[in-house]
């Protein structure tokens, strides 16, 4: 027995054949006896502590002098003590520094960190403009919610509308031409939100709950709309805009003609996603053209629509996924013609950092572009205009961190994998050419604890094609000859995708509840972001599916590999959507999972926060809404369930979760319910982690946990 699990170990490092050949029998189920999970909870304890600074040299913080030329940085030992070096940029050359007079005065010297560079104004948000036109002779104003011009001159108004109202049907959100000629403003039908409410009820000083209130918009509400209005001050003339009222989002930015400002452009997002235009107005007579015009059967995902506008050349840059992957589009703002795709393939551009254009250029992340490597592996990309010159400027095999010179010339990249330690190269950008590699991790002092780490796993999903990736997280002590019941850690919310890709240089909670005795898991299935188009529309009008099927089927496969996997005894956990899930995995597969803990679910897309479920229930709410709601189909449940949530929870409203307590106890159901006075959008904290693990003790490994009332 002990040479099977010498050979497990081996296994475990890198050497499944040994492993494998050795385990002649199959592995009986783990079932800790009272005294063995008390063992297990205290190694978990000492685990955390003693593991805490056994990780080195893991990150470069470089702090850049004057002139760009070079940088220092420290490193920090195990005793706290700190060891600086200065390094020459373009060399490479690292010197260590120990003349403490010399070190103080790099400190002095650095420069202050590179600004991150701004992103375009979210949809999401009204703009600001200057009430002073251009030319510093007209100030914009309203005035018992009606339109006025008023003279720096002399002080004279001069009033445009007469039909507005002062709180409702009032004209606003004005906006000047470059030319002062124009100026723009919207009619709005003003909607109150209605509130949601919560009791806090325990506020220090009181003898009472206290009840708070929110604006709160769910999925269904009204809006607040614009009619677009042109004013021209040549004839003080009042022109409606012939355009779609804006019923969705606020007032929008306009983008004007660099040399003829009797033009500008503006965005469009249809509610329900599903729609995206750029318009183009006629100031001179409030006439629309059409430049771009998207549509999709399913969604556009709107926080991930990129446009970056060029007026000096009649031009912009836009993201679509029209081809099945989010790619940049030139597009040529007078005809509308997509001038070319500057990126292409079976990979996606992830987010745009910055556009520099004069030298015609994209600085951008992207993922997929390397067949041989986890296709969520973010790398950082430069490419022209024109699409032909893309450079990699961070090649190695890992999830990438860029972090650029305050004159770009030069950046550190730092790179992991979440069972491979930290890199931190220095590179140039004009070609992304390695100059030195500053520091590789050290992490001898974590392995000689023997805390292993995350295991990256790959199987099909559920149409045995598309390749599924998640992590497994083991026990530290495990033995070869049990299996483990598994845990899966639940996020599938669409908005991105959730399995850690960088090395943690910490005790993670997952190892945590992994070294009582479990195999914790956790996974990207169909539905969540960061793959291809067809990928990702599997959420569309059907959150409900949650990826279960490809989680479901990797599980299966991680078990054919590991046959330390008892798929007999799977549980899971989540918060927020993952809560939503975690319940839904009780509702929906029961033939699967057995027991569950749901934290601050949205439990109902209904009553949850418009933004987020529009987006992916679409509009107008449905049936399916209503269908695929834990509420609903609380009658269903199978298994053991754990309910979480705080009071004072102003992410999604507390009554999500008193909703499906109610259908719960309306069908018979029993189960575990952990309110916490005063806490917010959250996973429990401390103590409901504590709670969390204990269940999972209780009902899949079948052992009571520690009584914490005797100290045990």
């Amino acid at each position: 027995m002990k040479y099977k699990k010498i050979l497990c170990w081996l296994f475990l490092w890198g050497a499944p054949a040994a492993c494998l050949h050795a385990q002649q029998s199959k592995p009986t189920p783990y079932q800790p006896t009272h005294a063995e999970i008390l063992q297990r909870y205290r190694n978990a304890q000492r685990l955390d502590t003693v593991t805490r600074k056994t990780v080195f040299k893991h990150n470069v913080d470089a702090n850049w002098l004057p002139g760009g030329t070079s940088f220092w940085y420290a490193n920090t030992a195990r005793d706290s003590s700190r060891t600086f070096y200065l390094v020459q940029a373009a060399t490479g050359k690292k010197e260590l520094v120990t003349d403490s007079a010399k070190i103080a005065q790099l400190k002095k010297d650095a420069l202050a960190p590179n600004a991150v560079r701004s992103h375009e104004p979210s949809r999401w948000e009204g703009f600001a403009t200057d009430s002073l036109s251009p030319d510093k002779q007209w100030v914009a104003v309203t005035i018992d919610g009606n339109v006025y011009v008023r003279s720096v001159k002399d002080g004279s108004l001069t009033q445009f509308t007469k039909d507005g109202k002062d709180a409702k049907d009032f004209y606003g959100a004005l906006a000047w031409s470059p030319d002062s000629k124009y100026l723009v403003g919207y009619r709005i039908h003003p909607v109150e939100d209605s509130s949601v409410y919560y009791v806090l009820t325990d506020v220090p000083g009181t003898t009472r709950g206290q009840l708070r209130s929110q604006p709160y918009k769910q999925p269904g509400d009204p809006f607040t709309s614009y009619e677009m209005y042109l004013f021209t001050l040549a004839g003080h003339t009042t022109t409606k805009v012939n355009t779609d009222i804006i019923d969705f989002f606020d007032a929008p930015v306009l983008h004007w003609r660099h040399n003829d400002a009797r033009y500008f452009l503006y965005e469009k997002v249809d509610r329900g996603h599903q729609r995206f235009r750029v318009m183009e107005i006629d100031a001179s007579n409030g006439q629309t053209r059409t430049v771009l015009d998207e549509k999709s059967p399913t969604f556009i995902y709107e926080s991930r629509l990129y446009t970056h506008y060029l007026p000096e050349t009649n031009e912009m840059l836009w993201t679509s996924e029209k081809d099945g992957w989010r790619h940049i589009y030139l597009v040529n703002t007078l005809t509308g013609e997509i001038k070319n795709e500057v990126t292409k393939g079976d990979w996606l551009v992830r987010e745009i950092d910055s556009v520099d254009a004069k030298k015609r250029e994209i600085w951008f992340r992207g993922s997929g572009r390397n067949k041989n490597e986890d296709p969520y592996f973010e790398h950082y990309y430069r490419v022209n205009f024109a699409g032909n010159k893309l450079v990699d400027l961070t090649p190695g095999n890992g999830n990438h961190l860029a972090f650029f010179s305050p004159d770009r010339k030069y950046f550190i990249d730092k790179y992991s994998q979440v069972n491979v330690p930290p890199v931190n190269e220095l590179r140039r950008t004009e070609d992304g050419k390695l100059i030195t590699v500053l520091e590789k991790a050290d992490v001898s002092a974590w392995q000689a604890i023997g805390v292993p780490f995350p295991t990256p796993f790959t199987a099909k999903g559920r149409d045995g094609v598309t390749d599924i990736w998640g992590i497994m997280c083991r026990p530290t002590d495990i033995d070869s000859t049990k299996q483990y019941p598994v845990v899966e850690n639940i996020y599938a919310g669409p908005q991105d995708a959730f399995v850690p890709k960088n090395f943690m240089s910490y005790y993670s909670d997952m190892q945590g509840l992994a070294d009582l005795g479990f195999i914790v898991v956790q996974i990207d299935g169909m539905g969540t972001a960061n793959r291809s188009k067809a990928f990702h529309d599997v959420c569309w009008k059907n959150l409900a599916d949650a990826g279960f099927p490809d989680r479901i089927a990797w599980i299966k496969a991680l078990a054919q590999q590991y046959p330390f996997v008892d798929t007999s005894r799977v549980g899971l956990y989540g918060t927020s959507a993952g809560g939503q899930n975690a319940l839904g995995g009780l509702l929906f597969h029961p033939e699967f999972y057995k027991a569950a803990v749901a934290s601050c679910g949205c439990h109902d897309n209904r009553v949850d926060k418009q933004w987020w479920n529009e987006q992916w229930m679409g509009y107008p709410v449905g049936k399916h809404y209503e269908e695929q709601s834990n509420v609903t189909n609380a009658g269903k449940l199978k298994g053991d369930l754990m309910l979480m949530v705080g009071e004072a929870d102003t992410n999604v409203p507390p009554e999500s979760t008193y909703r499906v307590i109610n259908a719960l106890i309306k069908n018979g159901k029993r189960f575990d319910f952990l309110p916490i006075p005063g806490m917010g959008h959250s996973d429990g904290g401390p103590y409901g982690r504590s709670r969390r693990r204990d269940f999972f003790v209780q009902h899949l490994l079948h052992t009571t946990p520690p009584d914490k009332n005797i100290n045990e």
